[in-house]
């Protein structure tokens, strides 16, 4: 299953980069800014990372049409519909996410992103469009037998660490674990959880509720949260952003105006609990 989904997220990322060409090499000359532009050409291009169940995923029972789901992909259809364009969703690698938006390829990229310094130096970053107090934070995932070794951090003196190029967790680690034998690097965070399972590495930093679902989903792996172990987390920055090329700031105003709108509705914990019971009924991380 794992390589049946590596072919088919190649497939859509030639076809999705194929569909949005014109928006990555039109010039944005012609209009006085990015929303003007998105307006005009009555579409709004979306990258996102759809190996992150619950909030992005690949359905394999759609075969006809748009199979990337979740959370964040009602979000962004919301987030078209209120705009009063087609929305247009790119699956790309994670990193290759935040550099397409950086350099201007898509409008927007909508995939679990959280706050960094980084991506607020290089990228126009919005408001949170979701808080989770209901959400179990970051933590590690390690191989069931090896679970009561990890409890703090300077236990993962001798660890290898693998984390997802890119991301929050990549940042807890080299800000939070005082020592390391080594850390390495993929760009899936499935593939990361898997390293751990083959012995590759001891313990990757995860998101505790997409390492939950997935450990239920794969069983025979043998693997565990380190569950007496977790990162912190600065709750003024905590939350899940929309991120966009730097300078971009008419479409950030739009962008954080509906995002007041939207965090009064409470869709988004309505959307994250049924993806993830449907993303749980599929079993997608087999």
């Amino acid at each position: 299953m794992k390589k049946i989904f590596a072919l088919i997220i190649a497939s859509l990322m030639l076809v999705a980069m194929t569909a949005c060409s014109s928006s990555s090499s039109e010039s944005t000359s012609t209009y006085a800014n990015r929303l003007e532009e998105i307006k005009a050409r009555g579409y709004i291009t979306v990258a996102t990372e759809p190996y992150f169940a619950p909030q992005e995923f690949i359905d394999p029972t759609i075969t006809d049409g748009d199979n990337i789901v979740g959370s964040d992909i009602e979000f962004a259809k919301w987030l078209a519909d209120k705009l009063g364009v087609e929305l247009r969703i790119v699956p790309l690698e994670f990193s290759e996410v935040l550099a397409s938006v950086q350099q201007g390829k898509y409008d927007l990229a909508i995939s679990a992103l959280a706050y960094k310094e980084d991506r607020a130096e290089s990228m126009n970053l919005s408001k949170p469009y979701y808080k989770s107090g209901d959400s179990k934070g970051y933590g590690m995932i390690v191989r069931a037998e090896d679970k009561e070794n990890y409890k703090t951090a300077e236990s993962f003196a001798d660890a290898t660490i693998i984390v997802q190029k890119a991301s929050l967790q990549e940042g807890f680690v080299n800000n939070q674990i005082p020592r390391y034998k080594e850390l390495k690097y993929l760009s899936s965070m499935n593939d990361t959880f898997y390293a751990v399972s083959e012995g590759k590495a001891d313990a990757a930093a995860c998101a505790i509720d997409m390492a939950e679902l997935f450990i239920e989903q794969n069983p025979n792996l043998g693997l565990a949260i380190a569950d007496e172990f977790k990162f912190t987390i600065d709750e003024d920055k905590e939350g899940v952003l929309v991120a966009m090329k730097k300078g971009e700031d008419e479409l950030t105003e739009e962008i954080n105006k509906l995002i007041d709108e939207f965090t009064r509705t409470g869709l988004y914990k309505q959307w994250n609990d049924e993806y993830k019971d449907y993303a749980k009924k599929l079993g997608i991380m087999n």
